[in-house]
């Protein structure tokens, strides 16, 4: 399949981006004791330094989504199609469930399973797998539905501890949910919120066929009717977002707090402006060439490998941090403290975004020799799989 550099650039940014939320994770000085949104705590720079990257799971989803489009339309048959997303889905979730969980945790025993980004996409892949025989447009629809309505699901009644209630709170909201052997699942990316995204990639993966000035006109207009779209419902207040926005003695509190959205699930006004933003970011990527796109595209063609292996780096230089400020191995918080010592280690904010720099800068190299070792190695089917 041919790539469309666009979706590669676009994508490469998101994962950039990214890189820079994980640092803040583990190893900001105060990422476990303060919150970058809370109003009440946070600094702009360090709010910013959060909602920036609030740009990425919602692309890397959408243009999952795009490109299941583009792998459907070019298969001989739905069999295929069907088959390679459900492996595909089933291997994602898999990794989410190991590598990345003990990426995040540090548990060996894998006591705490995290169901995120990786995971979620995996269970589009196989919804979509089985949706195949309906048509893209109509699953586009279905998708648009999901994201404008499930904000609505909370104020539905449901008798508490009831079997549909316990069913239903973790596909739509985060949950921690016991499982036998002392092991808690974690789902921090409830499915049906995200499906709406990939859905909504879907549905709309025909305009990436399309003539690219045809496709430039209608992502800037998209682009554009999201982002009003976002303006218009949240300064009505009334839905779209669990947490209204409220007004500050600081207008620029005022700016953050209408500016400061839900993630977990992702809602409705969260979606606008961060999928509004990737529709802009499609367009003037579309055609465009200097040394940023060029780069980008490098990360862009190797999302689920830069992923990897920039989780397993963070990890590596955290431990040297660790050690170097007089902590031990055994003051490790295994599991829900994101495998870190005590709230005082860390680096000030500044040091954040040199150490997110090296990182990308490291990987560079990397993403290009496994780019090129995946497009010079077509015959090896196992490497679609990372």
């Amino acid at each position: 399949m041919k790539r469309i550099h666009s979706i590669d650039i676009t994508r490469g940014l998101a994962m950039i981006i990214m890189a820079l939320d994980h640092t803040r994770d583990l190893m900001h000085v105060n990422s476990i004791t303060q919150s970058p949104t809370d109003l009440a705590t946070t600094t702009p720079f360090l709010f910013f330094t959060r909602w920036i990257t609030h740009l990425c799971a919602p692309t890397f989803v959408f243009l999952s989504g795009v490109s299941a489009w583009l792998s459907f339309s070019k298969k001989a048959n739905i069999a295929t199609s069907r088959n390679f997303l459900l492996s595909r889905g089933l291997w994602l979730i898999i990794l989410e469930l190991t590598f990345i969980s003990f990426a995040i945790t540090l548990d060996f025993h894998l006591n705490v399973l995290l169901f995120q980004v990786i995971g979620t996409i995996g269970i589009g892949f196989i919804i979509l797998a089985l949706c195949l025989k309906i048509p893209a447009k109509i699953l586009g629809i279905v998708g648009l539905l999901i994201i404008f309505t499930h904000n609505a699901v909370p104020l539905v009644p449901f008798a508490e501890g009831s079997v549909i209630k316990a069913i239903l709170s973790p596909l739509f909201g985060p949950a921690a949910i016991p499982i036998p052997h002392g092991i808690t699942l974690v789902v921090g990316y409830p499915p049906i919120p995200w499906l709406g995204i990939m859905l909504a990639g879907f549905g709309i993966g025909y305009l990436f066929q399309m003539p690219v000035e045809y496709r430039k006109n209608i992502l800037l207009k998209i682009g554009i009717g999201a982002l009003l779209l976002f303006v218009i419902i949240r300064f009505m207040n009334i839905y779209g977002d669990p947490v209204p926005w409220s007004a500050h003695s600081s207008p620029l509190y005022t700016f953050l707090s209408f500016f400061n959205l839900t993630k977990y699930p992702p809602s409705l006004l969260f979606d606008l402006p961060t999928l509004g933003i990737m529709f802009l970011v499609l367009y003037f990527s579309e055609g465009t060439k200097n040394k940023l796109t060029t780069i980008a595209n490098v990360y862009g063609k190797v999302p689920l490998f830069y992923f990897l292996v920039h989780f397993y780096i963070l990890r590596i230089i955290m431990l040297v941090m660790m050690r170097i400020q007089g902590f031990k191995f055994s003051d490790l918080e295994i599991g829900f403290n994101l495998g870190r010592p005590k709230a005082t280690s860390g680096v000030p904010l500044f040091a954040i975004y040199l150490i997110w720099i090296a990182v990308v800068i490291i990987l560079y190299p990397v993403c290009k020799w496994y780019g090129n070792y995946k497009d010079s190695h077509p015959e090896k089917k196992w490497l679609r799989y990372l």
